[in-house]
């Protein structure tokens, strides 16, 4: 009984600490992930600001501003939201 509480201790507080900085970290990637390439924020850059400024800096809003205005998008942004331009 003894060992089992000293292993609870030792170990599942290190194994918390683990799971929650594979937690943040994943949260970390998502977010970057979010934001593209930088060919495809280069290819989008001036659709932003020409159509989407004012969601500035909320990169969903923004993403779906420009989803909204696909037909309007220059033609390097618009193959970032066909899957053209990775």
């Amino acid at each position: 009984m003894q060992i089992n509480s000293q292993w609870n201790r030792i170990v599942l507080p290190g194994a918390r600490t683990i799971v929650i900085a594979t937690v943040l970290l994943a949260g970390v990637r998502t977010a970057a992930a979010d934001e593209g390439t930088f060919a495809q924020r280069r290819a989008c850059k001036p659709d932003v600001f020409r159509l989407c400024g004012d969601f500035i800096p909320n990169h969903a809003a923004i993403t779906d501003c420009l989803q909204r205005n696909k037909a309007r998008l220059n033609p390097d942004c618009r193959a970032v939201f066909e899957g053209k331009l990775k």
